[in-house]
């Protein structure tokens, strides 16, 4: 398929499932969690499907622009988001899951490139590819601040 760019990372932390969910899915957390993200706001919607947001991201020095909308949402495990602007449409899957060792997270995104973007495809994929490391260190180490709460303790309690 040309065009399109596919990049994959994968974390384990250690903060329960629903924690990390919960965060991820609040998409303008990004900021926290994602090193390209230079701000993110909410545009219209409560969170769930439908929701769209304004986001700002650097790439190979320039901002750009993307509106993405929460295109999947199931509770505890999968977060689907699409950004396109006029030159790209970035397709965001988010697998949360319990494993041995902790919470892992699957971060896969996708790269569908438009118009004349199409033929910088092949240079494109090395600066993509060093922003998925960056994303991949940037989400571990904000994961890794959040908190579970204790087992049995009540809400609120520390």
């Amino acid at each position: 398929m040309g065009g399109v760019i596919l990049v994959q990372r994968a974390v384990v932390v250690q903060p329960s499932v629903h924690r990390v969910y919960t965060y991820l899915s609040d998409f303008t957390n990004a900021v926290e969690w994602d090193a390209g993200t230079v701000r993110c706001s909410m545009l219209q919607g409560d969170g769930g499907v439908g929701t769209t947001y304004a986001n700002t991201s650097k790439f190979m020095g320039l901002e750009t622009e993307l509106t993405y909308e929460v295109v999947e949402l199931e509770p505890d495990r999968l977060i689907v988001l699409r950004g396109e602007n006029r030159t790209v449409t970035s397709t965001d899957h988010i697998l949360v899951q319990s494993v041995e060792r902790g919470t892992e997270v699957l971060y896969t995104a996708q790269f569908e490139f438009k118009g004349l973007a199409k033929l910088l495809q092949v240079v494109l994929r090395a600066p993509l590819e060093k922003l998925a490391d960056n994303a991949k260190v940037s989400l571990a180490s904000a994961l890794s601040r959040l908190e579970s709460p204790s087992e049995g303790a009540e809400p609120g309690s520390v």
